[in-house]
């Protein structure tokens, strides 16, 4: 990134006329009072017609026009020519040159938009120039302080690998405002900040975002964020109510710091991934109430309005692929990673759209791709307070189903009526009574720790008990599979002929893989 430039003044010429000693002096607005939030860069005391030559933009300029007397024409032309050199303001003090404002200059001020301030009593311009000259010295001082406060604070978390959330969270603390995140389309990757003004920013967000594009006012203040030419983002600070020259600096210093972030990091995940796994692991939780994360969606780019929702988990499913394929199918919704080699898709349709064949085709697709990918999901919603519900449904079947010898004679999307048994003991895996039966069906086996025939008789029962299909998942021949089969049951003191004590060690089975995954 390039060096930020000099920050601009901290001063408006506002702020100048109400100190105490501008006070002194009686200051009246006489022309561009519309003008006065203009940032005062330095104060010049200058009789010279041509001042406007000396200057370079953003000056205070005091006079007591003794040089302008008699000649409306030069009078008009010095107005002019500090529009042109961008003086911030010109003060003029009142007294035997001019015991009134003059018409000529108060005209031509008026036109081009250039405040002009008459002192009606005597007033020494040396000590307004050692007023402002020092408090705009103190001013650039605190916001340099301030700026290599952050710097190192960001530099350490940086250096530490600290996560992107927490150089934001930082980066609001000084803030003291919402702190917004987003691509160059304006959806928003990451936020920070206190909760409720957060959402409030984000409620309307495409709205606000766009008006905050177009300028920088009220205290929206934005940095690009880029690198090597090319520009993939911008950070926004929304409403920031300190010193514009604070706030700038601020922006400035945390752009750089979330770029050198993005350059260093090398996350496996990008912003993208991270925005969305943030609010899917949120609506996964319910520990938030799904109306509050309707604006982080809406932000993110997830279409909410009139809208049918089909909750998915996909195993052994990688987000950025799964991206790819909504892409690719053209449906809109979001993909991230959960934990244990699950990622969570919300797919957000039409109301006229087939929900089941969308799901259905997308599925398919994902088959075609990775041939292990399982697909779980929940009955569509309607009302987005039921997606949670439906993301948890989804991850229970997704679960049920994991490590299953029968997953790929799956079909290709999985619901709760597929999981059938499964799905019922993972739902009852942390009873006391079912974690205790499991560990006595199994005893013979759990307390010989032997893997190999856990698998053996895992595949076994999952596969109805089809010795063929058993020994060629297994790669053995059937004689050496009679010899495992008969070891397991004089283990485990039963008769896996039987069909209610196979059924009874195929519960405990279940339940345990349920409590060791």
């Amino acid at each position: 990134m390039t060096a930020s430039p000099t920050p601009p003044a901290a001063l408006s010429v506002r702020q100048v006329l109400t100190l105490e000693r501008v006070l002194a002096g009686e200051p009246e607005v006489v022309a561009g009072a519309d003008r006065l939030d203009r940032p005062v860069r330095w104060v010049h005391v200058a009789e010279a017609p041509d001042v406007g030559v000396m200057l370079s933009g953003g000056e205070m300029v005091l006079t007591t026009g003794v040089l302008l007397v008699g000649d409306e024409a030069k009078q008009a032309e010095y107005i002019r020519s500090l529009h042109r050199a961008e003086a911030a303001a010109v003060v003029l003090g009142l007294g035997r040159a001019f015991p009134a404002p003059p018409r000529a200059m108060c005209r031509t001020a008026e036109r081009c938009g250039l405040p002009l301030v008459v002192l009606h009593r005597p007033f020494p311009f040396a000590q307004l120039t050692e007023e402002v000259q020092s408090r705009l010295v103190r001013h650039k001082f605190a916001a340099v302080s301030l700026s290599e406060t952050v710097r190192t604070a960001l530099t350490a978390l940086i250096t530490a690998g600290a996560p992107l959330q927490r150089l934001l969270d930082e980066i609001a603390r000084h803030s003291g405002c919402p702190v917004v995140v987003t691509n160059l389309a304006h959806r928003v990757l990451a936020t920070a900040g206190e909760r409720p003004a957060v959402d409030d920013v984000l409620r309307d967000w495409e709205r606000i975002a766009r008006q905050a594009g177009a300028s920088e006012g009220d205290g929206w203040i934005r940095a690009e964020l880029g690198g090597r030419g090319e520009r993939w983002g911008r950070i926004v600070l929304c409403g920031h109510r300190g010193e514009r020259a604070a706030g700038r600096l601020l922006a400035d210093r945390a752009a750089e710091a979330l770029v050198l972030h993005r350059l260093l990091g090398g996350a496996a995940h990008g912003w993208e991934e991270q925005s969305a796994r943030s609010l899917l692991t949120d609506l996964v939780a319910g520990a938030v109430p799904a109306r509050q994360l309707l604006p982080r969606a809406r932000a993110a780019g997830l279409p909410v309005g009139r809208r049918t929702f089909v909750p998915l988990v996909v195993r052994d499913g990688d987000p950025a692929r799964l991206e790819s394929t909504l892409r690719l199918l053209g449906l809109p919704g979001l993909a991230a990673a959960l934990a244990d080699g699950a990622a969570a898709v919300l797919l957000s349709l039409a109301r006229d759209q087939d929900a089941t064949a969308l799901t259905e085709h997308f599925a398919a697709r994902l088959r075609q791709e990775t041939r292990t990918a399982v697909v779980a999901a929940a009955d569509a919603r309607t009302d987005w307070d039921d997606v949670p519900a439906g993301l948890r449904e989804a991850r229970h079947v997704a679960d049920a189903v994991a490590g299953s010898p029968a997953a790929l004679d799956l079909p290709a999307v999985v619901r709760l009526r597929d999981v059938h048994l499964r799905g019922l003991i993972r739902l009852l895996r942390d009873d006391p009574q079912v974690q205790s039966f499991a560990e006595r069906e199994l005893d013979g086996l759990l307390g010989a720790g032997d893997d190999a025939l856990l698998a053996v008789l895992r595949t076994y029962l999952a596969t109805g008990r089809n010795k063929s299909r058993t020994a060629q998942l297994h790669h053995v021949s059937r004689p050496a599979l009679y010899r495992r089969l008969e070891a397991i049951q004089t283990r485990l003191g039963v008769d896996l002929d039987d069909f209610e004590q196979a059924a009874s060690v195929h519960i405990a089975l279940l339940a345990h893989d349920a409590q060791h995954r």
